[in-house]
């Protein structure tokens, strides 16, 4: 039956679903993962990075985090083709905001945009949905840091931690023992607010690289496979998007190899 309809983005099948769409959102399973992680003082995104060849000549740029205007950031998975029109449009929209009402545009209206151009990719024929997730990370001065995950049907949520790529499920579960953990041990206050159960950017980089080591099927893990990404707010209220380096994150895998041998000792 799936096959009558599966041909098409604008056709539902009897069940009710849209299959080129769901085809899609599985593709995506199958890429790179990355992590998204907020943090009481910034945001932390992680992503794996895929060697397909080592004959391949190193890249100039990120080519999984994208800076998409001062406050807004994003993390992809899927085809970076398909991502890079999404990004040239994100940057065009704070662009233009920027201009007419000069003031950064509000993070969720950015992400809002980028979404409703890729819904109208799966609403109209002759056209295909774009094979991309994306985890959004940014700042403003109404509700702070914030992360965003988008999936190609348009979807889009608000999250505290979340998984994108392959083994995402395996992610999100080590996700919701661990995050909040630290913070939550490290306080003898029985009530806490919200913002008192975030890790800090540290505990956030090292959960993050923890968790990549989890949906890497078993391979080392070493900073040439993993790209760490940090955004904070500086004193001037400008926000700073930072890659970390290969020695900072040899750092951070180093601390999380020694936590876990100590873990497994006891």
């Amino acid at each position: 039956m799936a096959r009558r309809y599966d041909s098409s983005t604008t056709t539902f099948s009897p069940e009710g679903r849209l299959h080129q769409v769901e085809y899609a959102i599985e593709a995506i399973n199958n890429a790179g993962t990355c992590v998204g992680i907020l943090a009481k003082d910034g945001i932390v995104m992680a992503s794996e990075r895929r060697i397909t060849s080592g004959l391949l000549a190193p890249s100039k740029t990120s080519e999984k985090t994208y800076k998409l205007c001062g406050h807004a950031a994003c993390n992809v998975a899927g085809l970076t083709a398909d991502a890079n029109i999404l990004i040239d449009q994100a940057r065009v929209k704070a662009g233009r905001y920027q201009y007419d009402y000069q003031e950064p545009i509000p993070v969720e209206q950015l992400v809002e945009y980028v979404c409703n151009y890729k819904q109208a990719y799966t609403q109209y024929g002759g056209l295909r949905p774009f094979g991309v997730s994306f985890l959004f990370a940014g700042y403003d001065e109404h509700f702070g840091f914030q992360l965003y995950q988008s999936d190609p049907s348009g979807n889009y949520s608000g999250w505290k931690a979340t998984v994108i790529g392959a083994n995402n499920q395996a992610g999100k579960s080590l996700l919701k023992t661990d995050y909040g953990k630290t913070a939550a041990a490290a306080s003898d206050d029985m009530e806490e607010d919200a913002a008192d159960k975030m890790p800090t950017l540290k505990d956030a980089l090292l959960l993050a690289v923890k968790v990549l080591n989890k949906t890497m099927d078993g391979t080392a893990a070493s900073s040439d496979k993993m790209e760490l990404f940090t955004m904070t707010l500086q004193d001037n209220g400008t926000c700073k998007h930072h890659i970390l380096t290969t020695d900072e994150a040899k750092s951070i895998i180093e601390q999380v190899e020694a936590e876990t041998a100590t873990s497994g000792d006891a």
